[in-house]
């Protein structure tokens, strides 16, 4: 079966009448987890974008409290865990301010996790491969959050 395109889904889209188009969309929403959230985020999060913020924040806060540290392993292993569920959401969201805050919140409680990520290499080189990444995603927003975000990140550095 070949796959249809963007182009060729928007019109079929745009032929069918609202019941239809309801149905299609719960029908997807069963198929997978990310769909359903994708679809949460659209109908219930999109419109106040910093209480998304916050409450993934707040998860992110929850998840590094569980944190197995009785080895780096564990550590690294749930470090990353969370990290693709911040990824995740940052994909729902779709916005690079939601974006930077997100991984700039990760990098603190990265930071000041303990036991240090200083003393492992591979948690080290993690966080300062997120941190390049948040530098990237910095030049293409706006000069007067580039400024306040640099200065975060510098912060996150030292």
């Amino acid at each position: 079966m070949d796959t249809a395109n963007l182009k060729q889904l928007k019109t079929e889209l745009n032929s069918m009448d609202r019941t239809e188009l309801e149905a299609i969309v719960l029908r997807l929403a069963k198929f997978k987890k990310e769909n359903k959230e994708l679809l949460t985020y659209l109908l219930f999060e999109s419109d106040n974008e910093q209480n998304y913020v916050q409450e993934i924040k707040q998860e992110v806060d929850l998840e590094f409290t569980k944190i197995n540290t009785s080895s780096y392993f564990f550590i690294k292993k749930s470090v990353r865990r969370i990290l693709k569920s911040i990824k995740t959401y940052i994909r729902y969201s779709n916005a690079k301010e939601t974006e930077i805050e997100l991984l700039l919140y990760f990098c603190k409680k990265l930071k000041v996790m303990s036991p240090s990520i200083t003393k492992n290499q591979q948690l080290l080189n993690l966080f300062l491969r997120e941190l390049k990444l948040i530098e990237r995603k910095i030049t293409t927003l706006h000069e007067d959050l580039q400024y306040d975000y640099k200065h975060l990140v510098e912060n996150l550095k030292h």
